[in-house]
């Protein structure tokens, strides 16, 4: 169970976005992030129930680390506020789950958000092979309910090597494939967190199911 707690920590440390008090506060972190933990392992235990791919990820492995890469970046605040998990049999953009936690900005998302060149490659050759299996998941109920649409940054038209009357010209022109589904703070903190999560992410399966056949063809 996440503690509203987590809450209060990100609120001060985004005020207080510095090295002194983050070492103040190190004990408070690390106990948040025990439960954090926790928290994600149970989310696998409750995903690989129904995807397969997912059981036996270790959870540390699925967590984001609290420290910034600032090293390219005029933001030199050294930390991040919030907590994420990203669920994944892979590395790197493998299609997947993720948990966002964050004051006002709570979410759970899936799917591939930017794709490597190789992997997009594959991605669009398969929407092309597959007819309209893309549009089939995407105009689900179930889907349509949870996430509404499949999101991601798209070019204007279909890309070079494909007609642009294409009829998946839509997807094909898409450069990433990713939903999103808002929760509030106290759903976040609700004791059936989890379960919730759990059920939302059971509609983004079929999705990631899909990108995952595409891209290791």
């Amino acid at each position: 169970m996440i503690s509203p707690e987590l809450f209060l920590f990100l609120i001060e440390l985004k005020n207080n976005n510095h090295k002194p008090w983050f070492d103040a506060n190190n004990e408070r972190y690390q106990a948040l992030r025990k439960d954090f933990l926790a928290f994600s392992e149970e989310m696998i235990a409750k995903i690989g129930a129904y995807d397969e791919e997912i059981v036996g990820i270790n959870p540390k492995k699925t967590l984001f680390r609290i420290n910034r890469d600032i090293r390219f970046s005029k933001n030199k605040a050294p930390y991040k506020t919030n907590f994420g998990t990203s669920i994944s049999e892979g590395k790197g953009d493998a299609p997947g789950y993720y948990v966002h936690i964050e004051p006002d900005n709570c979410f759970l998302a899936g799917g591939c958000y930017m794709p490597m060149p190789e992997d997009l490659a594959k991605i669009r050759n398969y929407i092309d092979a597959t007819g309209n299996e893309l549009r089939q998941i995407t105009e689900s109920p179930d889907f349509v309910r949870e996430y509404g649409i499949l999101q991601g940054e798209r070019l204007k038209s279909a890309p070079k090597g494909y007609p642009k009357d294409h009829p998946e010209a839509h997807f094909l022109a898409m450069k990433g494939f990713f939903v999103a589904h808002k929760v509030t703070e106290e759903q976040v903190c609700a004791a059936d967190f989890a379960e919730y999560a759990a059920n939302v992410f059971k509609s983004l399966q079929p999705l990631n199911d899909f990108l995952r056949t595409a891209i290791r063809k």
